[in-house]
């Protein structure tokens, strides 16, 4: 209940920053668009809209990272964590209470690529609500990790590593390129991050198939655990020094 009094705060917090809300989710679509419409021109196996739009889905969710980050640094970067820490909140309940406004955000930035997509001739079909199923866990190990950021990072700071990993997230992910084509080493690199995992886990649920969904699945969810257990030891850490 405490946790959620202060998501509260933080959810009127992100609707006063309308255009970074826009931005995460306009670009992604606009990549869209343009993908598409270069598909139509000169055909490409890795941007057939049923393997592009799911990596444009985890694409878009690697901005939230940006959105967590941005909020707690903003708070860190002001007097308000400082007063708040007199408060009965625990470090857990912080963290619960930044993550909590950001996840229907993740949901929504994930239905809004989707219906994108079936304008672009995406089949509509029920692999598309096991896709977005799959894009919850994928929204919140994004979240956890920029709060994590954020946690460790001040404001000026959060930007260029959330540049980082959405960059990251694009490349490693095998969202413009089957991973194959970077080779060996590369191609393992990619698989030990989760990234290239929530592409795939998304791709399979679209088409159907749970059986190989389900490793990718373990591996996004272990990743988002790690996250949120290390941002709130960051920010438990902070608490107990008395610095925000």
């Amino acid at each position: 209940m405490r946790a959620m009094a202060f998501a509260a705060r933080n959810n009127k917090e992100l609707v006063r920053d309308p255009l970074t809300l826009l931005f995460g989710v306009g670009f992604p679509l606009a990549l869209l668009l343009l993908i598409s419409t270069l598909q139509k021109s000169v055909p490409n196996e890795a941007f057939r809209i049923e393997l592009f739009a799911p990596g444009m889905a985890v694409f878009s969710l690697s901005f939230i990272a940006l959105f967590a980050g941005m909020l707690i640094a903003r708070d860190r970067s002001s007097s308000l964590l400082m007063r708040l820490f007199a408060s009965p909140l625990t470090a857990a309940d912080y963290i619960l209470g930044y993550a909590a406004p950001i996840l229907p955000l993740a949901v929504a930035q994930s239905a809004v690529c989707f219906a994108v997509a079936f304008l672009l001739g995406l089949p509509v079909n029920a692999g598309v609500l096991v896709a977005l199923a799959v894009l919850v866990p994928v929204g919140a190990m994004f979240t956890g990790v920029g709060l994590l950021m954020g946690a460790l990072f001040s404001e000026k700071q959060v930007a260029p590593f959330s540049s980082i990993l959405v960059n990251a997230a694009t490349l490693l992910g095998g969202t413009w390129f089957p991973l194959d084509m970077l080779g060996g080493t590369l191609k393992t690199i990619s698989y030990a991050l989760p990234f290239a995992h929530a592409v795939d886990l998304t791709r399979a649920a679209l088409a159907g198939d749970v059986t190989s969904a389900l490793p990718h699945l373990w591996w996004v969810l272990g990743y988002g655990a790690v996250a949120f257990a290390a941002a709130v030891a960051v920010f438990r850490a902070r608490m107990r020094s008395g610095e925000a």
